[in-house]
């Protein structure tokens, strides 16, 4: 094979390789900044009924090491409008500067998805390098009707969960068995009061029978030697 005709044939087989890589990956990664407490806002077209989750994690710019390092006092504001339905709101967070966002789009159309940090030092000028004094650089991960991957990053969480339900079906067996219980005794209780009160009531039957039996004996017998005396 010609020279010629080989360079033409590594080239397509390269851009092969980059167009199947590109249809491989499952999400979109992307990172862009901003300046001080400025939002930042993108448009996502979504069809009807599809799940999105978003990782984010933001930086600030440390003039000292010149590059962008973690910041603890650093906060962001999420905020997802539905465009299609004026600018209706479905998410306003506000969390740390790593955090994790989800909804639901009710319907095909737009998303306006916006990210605003606060807390965080305002840029007044650029360094030599071309980084933003102060500038914040937010990585956003996002996920598109992926539920097998969210369920398959969820899964740590459900187990979890799983493991707590479990824990309180067991726990509530045990109280349903100590009150199975409770209620055995209650009853044998109940039985043994009864058989005690039928018991108490024979006896004082008794007692009535016999004080009878010995009132009415002497009874007869006082009269009778009442009437002896008197015939004497």
């Amino acid at each position: 094979m010609e020279p010629s005709q080989a360079r033409p044939l590594g080239l397509i087989r390269r851009l092969l390789i980059i167009c199947a890589i590109s249809f491989v990956a499952p999400t979109q990664a992307l990172y862009f900044f901003l300046e001080g407490g400025t939002q930042k806002c993108f448009y996502e077209e979504l069809p009807k009924d599809t799940l999105v989750v978003g990782n984010y994690k933001a930086e600030q710019f440390d003039a000292n090491v010149a590059s962008f390092q973690p910041a603890p006092s650093l906060s962001i504001t999420v905020t997802v409008d539905e465009v299609f339905d004026h600018d209706h709101r479905v998410v306003n967070t506000r969390g740390s500067s790593e955090g994790r966002f989800t909804f639901s789009a009710a319907d095909s159309g737009d998303h306006r998805i916006c990210f605003t940090p606060s807390h965080a030092t305002a840029s007044h000028g650029w360094l030599s390098s071309g980084m933003p004094v102060g500038g914040v650089k937010l990585t956003l991960d996002l996920t598109t009707g992926e539920t097998s991957a969210i369920e398959s990053t969820d899964k740590g969480k459900i187990s979890d969960i799983v493991q707590r339900v479990k824990d309180l079906n067991a726990r509530l067996h045990d109280i349903k068995r100590e009150q199975v219980f409770q209620r055995e005794r209650e009853a044998e209780f109940r039985d043994q009061s009864e058989t005690t009160n039928a018991r108490v009531v024979k006896w004082t039957l008794l007692q009535l029978v016999v004080l009878g039996v010995t009132c009415a004996w002497q009874l007869t017998h006082l009269r009778a030697f009442f009437i002896k005396q008197k015939l004497t």
